[in-house]
């Protein structure tokens, strides 16, 4: 164990976990804005000198790993000689800090005995940082539209606080309560994660946390490479579609991945992708990065905490100038291929013959918000939650229904008792979407469908850019259901749309769609017995188990009728 014993490295590993989570927990107990204490929408972490991440804590996974790319930004920025004790450093430039304007790093460098040991970092949604719309920017054309920029200054200097950064910060937000009582949370989780490692090091002294450190992060590569070996070698190629741009509504963007896995690494090239767009669905390459870590600690070490060490097989390729890859100026307020790239990542994979890869979820988060000026406070509120989508199906099982997209695990829906209590709106029903999974030998997970009335003159507002294509089955499996949402559904001004942003009047409402998973397999292979069980559970419908699966159901003793099943399978079956 290169002069240290197993049982202090496990001591060592063990309490750097907690210390992510109590980052994790003081974060939510002290943060102002639903996005963070319910949904979750951030990525903390405790990292090495060498911005080597060594402990996360549950959130949005993407953003701890991208926080590994915004730190080495940040020393390059700033230099180590201007990194000092008790700082606390805000970044939120996208091509440095792996995100959008409104995703802001917060870095603790953490110390001892004079010498630069780590460093504690909290990536958050902040609700406003003076962009040109508040809430979301749906049709940003330079990043300069999207709000404040942060390049790497300090908020705590040498432990005092900047004040005249606070201010800056207070007049560039329409929120500007909401957005400093985040950031504050945010300071205190970074203060705390750094706290503890500075005790954890003054109780085994630097040369044994060291040692630990190496340790960790050398098992975590030799666990991944365990894996790695036994995945199928080759090269795979796969592509989707995003919706639009937000600029140019008629036009599908590109989104290509090429996987390849020998014996020492995976790579995955984003070569071939479509060239960066003037609308805002760029992705900066420290998040195109995060996304695919993402899929390669699914594949090899899910049921281990992360670290460094997991991904050093990994490599990633994206072109600078293409749409994985933003360069300056172009906007990435909605980032929307980063989400789609998870499953794009794994229909190459599945080209492998990687049996457990399961075909696409819902393709997107869906999410629905609304804002405005609320009657009773006088000041602006701003609402909302991303949809659970249905996950595809696999070689062993069907899809999960409704739950969080593949790109945010360990992030929440916002519950409904919270939203009406925040917001002056009525959430009127809110349930399975019908027939939405893929059908299968096993079947998609259903999409969601939710029901909104806005009770004062507000702003809707919908995300989605998977609604022109559909999530696609895998083994011969059907395609899921798009996701998409109706603005004044049963009116004269009813309109279906993906992405949106609408004024809307009181009274006003709007119902969102969340996509169904694919299916796994040919669906007249699907037990009858489990077709029915889907029916009562108005999974699908009557007419669905009939139309997708060959299934006969009589309706009077709710049981399949084996015989006709088995006539009509037999018909399709020829006719196919």
């Amino acid at each position: 164990m290169n002069g240290i014993d197993p049982i202090t490295i496990e001591v060592i590993r063990n309490y750097l976990l907690s210390a992510a989570r109590e980052m994790n927990r003081n974060l939510i107990r002290t943060a102002y804005s639903t996005i963070i204490y319910e949904v979750k929408d951030f990525g903390v972490g405790i990292y090495d000198n060498q911005c080597r991440l060594l402990a996360e804590a549950p959130g949005l996974a993407i953003f701890t790993r991208g926080n590994d790319y915004a730190l080495k930004q940040i020393v390059q920025y700033l230099g180590h000689e201007n990194i000092h004790p008790e700082d606390i450093i805000l970044l939120n430039y996208p091509y440095m800090s792996a995100a959008h304007t409104l995703d802001v790093t917060a870095a603790a460098p953490i110390f001892h005995d004079d010498k630069l040991v780590g460093f504690s970092a909290v990536k958050q949604h902040w609700k406003d940082l003076g962009q040109k719309d508040p809430g979301y920017c749906t049709d940003t054309t330079d990043v300069y539209q999207e709000g404040l920029l942060i390049p790497c200054l300090k908020i705590h200097k040498r432990g005092v606080l900047n004040q005249d950064l606070v201010e800056l910060i207070r007049f560039n937000s329409r929120m500007p309560e909401n957005t400093l009582g985040d950031m504050n949370a945010k300071i205190s989780s970074c203060i705390t994660g750094r706290k503890r490692v500075e005790e954890l090091i003054d109780k085994f002294g630097q040369e044994t946390y060291n040692l630990a450190v190496e340790n960790i992060l050398d098992h975590g590569e030799r666990i991944a490479r365990v894996q790695l070996a036994d995945l199928p070698k080759g090269t795979w190629s796969a592509e989707d579609w995003v919706d639009d741009d937000g600029i140019d509504r008629d036009t599908l963007v590109k989104i290509k991945v090429t996987v390849t896995i020998s014996d020492t690494e995976m790579i995955v090239d984003f070569t071939g992708s479509d060239p960066q767009t003037k609308g805002p669905i760029n992705v900066p390459i420290g998040m195109t990065m995060g996304t695919a870590a993402l899929v390669f600690k699914a594949v090899t070490t899910p049921d281990t905490a992360a670290n460094d060490g997991n991904f050093r097989p990994l490599k990633v390729i994206a072109p600078p100038g293409c749409v994985m890859h933003a360069i300056e100026p172009a906007p990435t307020f909605t980032m929307w291929p980063a989400l789609l790239a998870v499953d794009i990542i794994l229909k190459a994979l599945s080209k492998a013959g990687v049996d457990l890869v399961p075909a696409c979820s819902g393709g997107d988060i869906f999410s629905i918000s609304g804002l405005g000026v609320h009657p009773d406070t006088g000041k602006l509120w701003h609402e909302g939650s991303n949809e659970g989508v249905g996950f595809g199906a696999h070689a062993e099982g069907d899809g999960e229904n409704s739950i969080m997209h593949p790109s945010e695990p360990g992030c929440r829906n916002n519950p409904i008792e919270i939203m009406e209590i925040k917001a002056p709106m009525m959430i009127e029903f809110y349930e399975l979407r019908q027939d939405s999974g893929g059908s299968g030998k096993n079947r998609g997970g259903l999409g969601a469908k939710r029901g909104v009335r806005y009770l004062v003159e507000s702003t809707a507002f919908n995300m989605a850019k998977k609604t022109k294509t559909k999530p696609w089955g895998m083994a011969g499996g059907g395609d899921g259901e798009n996701g998409h949402a109706i603005y004044w559904p049963e009116t004269s001004k009813e309109l279906t749309i993906g992405m949106n942003y609408q004024k809307v009047e009181a009274g006003d409402r709007v119902i969102n769609f969340s996509g169904g998973g694919g299916g796994w397999g040919n669906p007249l292979l699907r037990d009858p017995q489990s077709v029915l069980d889907d029916v009562r559970n108005e999974y699908i419908s009557l007419a669905g188990a009939k139309r997708d699966y060959g299934v006969v159901i009589d309706v009077q003793t709710m049981s399949v009728d084996l015989e006709l099943t088995e006539q009509h399978r037999n018909a399709v079956k020829k006719s196919g």
